[in-house]
């Protein structure tokens, strides 16, 4: 791809043609590593696992990569488990996900299982209700007019892929549709 004329683009590691250099020096590798991880983390934060792939895919010696990022963790700037319980606070309160889901998120973007776990542990089980009722009123209220069995089976359904457990989500919808019934 050739630029506009008048526009300069500058891509890390690469020479003015755009081609990757064969070696990078030391000093050229870290200052690379650290303008990768920092532009990521000025756009928004990331796990280490996420810097250290993007370092990787852009050339970066794995033990380059290693100094750095364990550089941005003395100084605060990757924090695994400050990131996995900032995920879990808003995919929770944004979304309503939890268990499974909030896991499969959390892995899906590079933190490890203790880290997960010690995040997860966060939403209570009385959090995991609430949060259940309010999306399954929600969803009951957008299926009215649709056959009950159907409804019932649509909200669990939905509730189930956002991680909430069978018994959990078949409780909730099946007191709200009574609840609906009797108030009708």
């Amino acid at each position: 791809m050739v630029p506009k004329q008048g526009t300069a683009r500058r891509s890390f590691g690469r020479d003015q043609d755009g081609h990757e250099p064969r070696v990078l020096t030391p000093a050229q590798a870290e200052g690379l590593a650290r303008s990768i991880g920092l532009r990521l983390l000025t756009a928004a934060p990331r796990s280490r696992s996420q810097l250290d792939v993007a370092m990787t895919k852009r050339g970066v010696p794995p033990e380059v990569a290693e100094r750095v990022l364990d550089r941005f963790e003395e100084v605060g700037l990757v924090d695994d488990q400050a990131y996995a319980d900032m995920l879990v606070r808003t995919r929770h309160s944004e979304r309503g996900l939890v268990g499974l889901a909030l896991a499969q998120e959390l892995r899906r973007r590079g933190v490890d299982d203790e880290t997960a776990v010690a995040a997860m542990a966060q939403v209570s089980p009385d959090d995991q209700a609430t949060k259940a009722e309010a999306l399954a009123a929600k969803k009951l209220a957008s299926t009215r007019g649709v056959e009950p069995q159907a409804r019932l089976r649509r909200t669990v359904s939905m509730l189930a892929r956002k991680g909430y457990p069978p018994g959990l989500a078949t409780e909730v919808t099946r007191r709200l549709l009574e609840q609906e019934e009797i108030g009708d």
